[in-house]
């Protein structure tokens, strides 16, 4: 961190009451969305985080709903652990720093978050807890949180977007892309049953961000509770499920350019479905537990549509850090779809 940043995290950090001789600063995390700071003020340990306001274009409702849900929980489940933000001097939750917010959160000792789920255990903790979160929060009414990213999981927008991209998109890269082009529009149908079967779900707080990182664990790999809420809004128990069921289930990321080594984890499925349920079984309505596995189908083809109306449309959302990466993304999440739909939960 050079001088003038430094001087900057002074300022930021003289609102909780930080005097500049008594701390240290160094970077935390390899988080892609917000930048996260360790703050370490004799044996105390703080995180410091700025939120990106080009994913997240009001940092005031991210407080708002935190703030909501604290109080929520701090009446009804007192039990329950919950880290929120710490408050400034001036009793706030956000310190606003020119055009930048930054805001303060205790550091959980004796704990610790994963990367990359390993274990079967891991991802039955991790749904555990996200199960949890939704039941811990089922007499609050999720239709007051304000929406952080709009149409985020939106199955119906996201077909449009791709539609939209075969007619106005690049016209090499889609004749280029005629086969993965084909198998997505071969399987519009899990697109047409969002529209049918949402119509039927119970809106519930939803997490709708569930990469195992987003999960702390403690010293026996036990999950301790969830973190990183920017993205709790109102929505369908099938975002959070899905999300893990995407990123979980196979031993490679969306990354992998082998698609041979693409396949589905049974045990991992398993420990998902159980985690989850463990939680959440009684909450789910007899309806909503059909469309456990669909959870799964619906997350990943979402998201193999957005990577391949990203490449049609000449990387313009998720970028691209080599030619074709995009199409390399959405046919490794096509041949994921593609497991997933042939693997049988028994």
């Amino acid at each position: 961190m050079n001088c003038t940043n430094l001087a900057f995290m002074e300022e930021v950090l003289k609102e909780y009451g930080f005097a500049g001789s008594q701390y240290n600063i160094s970077p935390l995390g390899n988080g892609l969305i917000n930048t996260t700071w360790l703050v370490e003020e004799g044996e105390k340990k703080y995180v410091l985080q700025q939120i990106n306001q080009n994913v997240f274009r009001s940092p005031e409702d991210i407080a708002y709903n935190i703030r909501l849900l604290a109080a929520y929980l701090e009446k009804k489940q007192p039990g329950y652990l919950f880290v929120a933000p710490l408050h400034t001097l001036s009793g706030e939750d956000l310190v606003k720093q020119e055009q930048d917010y930054f805001r303060l959160f205790p550091f959980m000792d004796h704990s610790h978050s994963i990367d990359v789920v390993q274990k079967p255990q891991q991802a039955y903790e991790a749904a555990k807890q996200f199960g949890r979160f939704t039941k811990m929060l089922s007499g609050f009414d999720a239709t007051q949180l304000k929406i952080t990213l709009p149409s985020f999981h939106d199955l119906s927008l996201r077909y449009r977007q791709f539609e939209a991209a075969l007619t106005t998109g690049n016209e090499q890269r889609i004749e280029q892309s005629g086969s993965l082009i084909s198998f997505l529009l071969s399987n519009k149908k899990i697109a047409d049953e969002f529209e049918t079967v949402k119509k039927q779900f119970r809106i519930r707080c939803i997490h709708h961000d569930t990469k195992i990182s987003n999960v702390l664990f403690d010293a026996q790999d036990k999950g301790l509770c969830v973190i990183d809420l920017d993205t709790v809004m109102p929505g369908y128990f099938i975002s959070d499920v899905g999300d893990m069921m995407r990123t979980y289930l196979c031993p490679v990321s969306e990354e992998e350019k082998d698609f041979s080594k693409i396949h589905i984890r049974g045990e991992f499925y398993r420990a998902i479905e159980e985690g989850y349920l463990s939680e959440m079984g009684a909450a789910l309505t007899e309806f909503e537990k059909q469309f456990f596995h669909y959870a799964g189908t619906f997350m990943i083809y979402m998201q193999a549509l957005r990577f391949l109306t990203d490449h049609l449309n000449n990387d313009v959302y998720y970028g691209a850090r080599y030619e074709g990466h995009n199409f390399i993304r959405a046919g490794n999440q096509a041949v994921l779809l593609q497991r997933l739909l042939e693997f049988n939960p028994g």
